[in-house]
């Protein structure tokens, strides 16, 4: 998709941005990049807040040979 620059920017179609309330705009390596922005009851924020103790050094290497018992 192609969008025209207009003297105040540029358009983006809903349609690419469904379900997102906010973005953030960053310019990177020449590109610009839209980042939806989460929302504050996100729960993947949540996630590794209390971690598991398995006793087993290497659990975040293989943790789908732990758990499904093969490699």
């Amino acid at each position: 998709m192609r969008a025209q620059v207009k003297k105040d920017g540029v358009l983006i179609p809903k349609k690419l941005l469904k379900g997102v309330k906010q973005v953030e705009i960053r310019k990177e390596a020449g590109r610009i990049v839209l980042l939806p922005v989460p929302a504050a009851g996100d729960p993947i924020f949540r996630l590794g807040k209390r971690p598991v103790k398995t006793g087993a050094a290497d659990a975040s290497v293989q943790h789908d040979g732990y758990l499904y018992g093969g490699k």
